[in-house]
């Protein structure tokens, strides 16, 4: 036995078979080798040979070593990727993939095919922008339906609440969500709208002994406040736009941090009602809101956030008049916000944000409402009111980017290891959607879902590079540092960027409708 094995398999036979194109063995199954002299194994950085079952897609044997293909059976097929690093799959537990009803703004198959463009294995599906969204059953269905033989990658879904549908969430968490989202002010479409105290309560009471999460987009407005949010476009004194509607400080301050906190305020207040129930909030913005969260969770109440890509990458001082491309709710904030969710996630003791995602949220260009230098490109007609950061689509399209977008931060702090990295967007999200024991590590018993990073090469962020289905992004341009070179989902190789998608037989994804339980 290789040192450092975490099992007991031997791989002593060397004679051989094939069935069915795949290394058969009189004692061993048919299996794929992945190799490196770095792997992320249980979090840390070391060599590693992972074994993955080509029947049941898991990984049955890993070695922290890196061993040659002589160690194998006969033609086993072996890839060593040295020196790139071997990563779990990363799990993005905030994505809206909007199919049905709204797919020409994406879809299963561009969404998943984004996804695993950059090393990507399993999406978490919003309830909302879809029509129907996931707050009854029978939508459920009706976007699974929608969604069979169109994933490249494995998709699971999140319910929804709005008023009036408390009596759906049981049966919910029983066909299989993962959580479920609410909205705290206007989610921007109508078929979800946002949810008072009251209801929230009845939401709590059935699900207080569910094994499943409840999270929320925490904004709120203020009882007395300078803004209205995006009805500050009508309003008279004193709430009237701080400046011209083109201009993100305008924008910017119509959507203040004490939206946030007033919010999470509200949550906290609630929270005794379901004291076993997880409790999240979804992409965190404002750094004023930490000691809020600090402070419930050293008093037991069960709540993390998740914060974003682009809350970590960009902000409001380099955004230029009128590029919605960064419209999103809640808004970017400054850099020095940015530099204080960065202190918070990277504080030696416990971080109250535990999950990075994209929250991919796309539409077709002409509801961005470009001005015409960004719009050209699209074709799409010059408006009177292009470039209004009010009334254009909130939304920032990055699926498929975020593991380099994050890298390339990463080198400009200098204290980011790619072992963070694998914490906020593979262990961690895993874990927050009830599927820590089957994704987001590289361990034995967990599906051979992997990505092949190359953290020394770099590319540019243009159409070809933005797989998903608009090429509408504030990254569009942008040189990012890390290119996944390969992804894999249960041991067969999804994409390689040197030949694309592997196209035949199809997408392999699955829809991940197996019941949470509460050891999740």
């Amino acid at each position: 036995m290789a040192p450092h094995a975490t099992s007991d398999t031997g791989f002593e036979e060397t004679g051989s078979r094939e069935e069915n194109g795949a290394t058969t063995t009189p004692n061993h199954p048919p299996i794929t080798v992945l190799a490196s002299s770095r792997a992320i194994l249980s979090g840390s950085l070391t060599a590693g040979t992972i074994i993955i079952s080509t029947i049941t897609g898991k990984i049955i044997s890993i070695f922290h070593s890196l061993l040659p293909p002589s160690d194998f059976p006969l033609d086993t097929p072996y890839i060593d990727h040295s020196p790139r690093i071997l990563l779990p799959g990363l799990v993005d537990a905030h994505v809206h993939l909007n199919e049905p009803g709204r797919t020409e703004w994406e879809g299963f198959w561009s969404g998943t095919r984004a996804a695993a463009f950059g090393g990507v294995t399993t999406v978490v599906d919003m309830p909302l922008n879809a029509i129907p969204p996931t707050t009854t059953v029978a939508n459920l269905k009706e976007k699974t339906t929608a969604a069979q033989g169109k994933c490249w990658i494995d998709v699971g879904f999140y319910g929804g609440i709005i008023p009036g549908n408390e009596k759906e969430l049981q049966p919910l968490v029983r066909e299989g969500v993962r959580g479920f989202k609410g909205f705290l002010i206007d989610s921007g479409v109508e078929e979800f709208p946002a949810v008072s105290s009251g209801d929230i309560r009845k939401a709590m009471a059935e699900l207080a002994d569910e094994p499943t999460t409840l999270m929320f987009h925490a904004e709120m407005i203020p009882p007395i406040t300078a803004s209205v949010g995006d009805d500050v476009q009508t309003s008279l004194p004193p709430l009237e736009p701080t400046g011209p509607l083109t201009a993100y400080q305008t924008f910017l301050d119509s959507r203040p941090s004490s939206f946030e906190t007033y919010a999470i305020s509200e949550i906290l207040s609630l929270a005794h009602l379901a004291p076993n129930l997880p409790l999240h909030i979804v992409h965190l913005s404002a750094t004023d809101a930490i000691p809020l969260l600090r402070q419930a969770r050293a008093a037991g109440v069960n709540i993390t956030s998740e914060t974003c890509f682009h809350y970590l990458s960009l902000a409001a001082e380099n955004i230029k008049e009128g590029d919605t491309r960064h419209k999103c709710c809640p808004p970017i904030r400054t850099q020095s916000n940015q530099d204080g969710l960065w202190n918070e996630m990277t504080r030696p003791d416990d971080s109250i944000i535990k999950t990075v995602v994209s929250d991919h949220s796309p539409c077709t260009p002409n509801l961005k409402l470009l001005p015409p230098h960004l719009a050209a490109h699209m074709h799409e007609k010059e408006r009177t009111d292009a470039g209004d950061f009010f009334s254009a689509w909130g939304g920032i399209s990055s699926v498929g980017l975020g593991l380099s977008i994050l890298w390339t931060e990463a080198q400009r702090r200098q204290n980011i290891s790619i072992e963070d990295v694998v914490k906020w967007c593979c262990r961690n999200t895993a874990a927050q959607v009830g599927l820590g024991h089957q994704k987001g590590d590289l361990a034995v018993g967990f599906d051979g879902d992997v990505a092949v990073f190359d953290d020394e090469a770099s590319f540019v962020v243009e159409p070809s590079t933005m797989l998903f289905r608009n090429k509408c992004s504030p990254y569009e341009g942008m040189q990012l540092k890390g290119v996944v070179v390969e992804t894999w989902l249960r041991g067969q190789k999804v994409f390689s960027r040197n030949e694309g998608f592997v196209e035949k037989g199809g997408p392999k994804g699955r829809l991940l409708l197996e019941p949470r339980l509460h050891s999740d």
